[in-house]
């Protein structure tokens, strides 16, 4: 299978991690009742234009609901095992960066979902960010130059990768 560039890269995730999501997806599903006899409750108060409570309580039944619908398109998505290894940057690897600016540093970073970082104390920066787009598919040794949001051009290095056992 070819990757033609519409398929949104595999999600990786252990066995502990899509548990843990997965209760979290059950135990939101299982508030709906709470989260709607808290805005009936709110709606009988009267008049809704002044009715903070009742705002304040569609707002976080908004936000649950996203999030229900997020967990369960990523966990029905989802790759649970371990990543497969590969020659190259790609999701759910552990990688090392060399700044190539004055400071000299390095940095080690989980690139991938912060869904699968439960286990971790590593930063995660996402595929879709300005640096993880611009190091996809990198090799050791390879230098890339990505825009930071600030609007400022960086030059980083791969030093190395693995893949995310956590």
């Amino acid at each position: 299978m070819s990757n033609n560039g519409n398929e949104a890269p595999a999600t990786w995730l252990s066995q502990d991690a899509h548990d843990r999501l997965q209760a979290e997806l059950d135990e939101l599903i299982a508030n709906r009742p709470v989260i709607a006899a808290e805005i009936n409750a709110r709606r009988e108060e009267g008049d809704l234009r002044e009715n903070g409570g009742y705002h304040a309580a569609r707002e976080e039944q908004g936000k649950q609901e996203g999030r229900i619908l997020y967990l369960k398109e990523l966990l029905r998505t989802a790759k649970v095992g371990e990543a497969p290894s590969a020659d190259t940057v790609s999701p759910g690897m552990v990688v090392t960066i060399y700044f190539d600016d004055d400071t000299d540093d390095t940095e080690t970073f989980l690139l991938g979902s912060r869904e699968i970082s439960s286990t971790t104390e590593l930063t995660v920066y996402s595929p879709e960010s300005a640096l993880g787009k611009s190091i996809l598919g990198s090799r050791p040794g390879q230098t890339v130059t990505y825009t930071a949001p600030s609007g400022a051009d960086i030059k980083v290095t791969v030093v190395s990768f693995e893949p995310f056992t956590g």
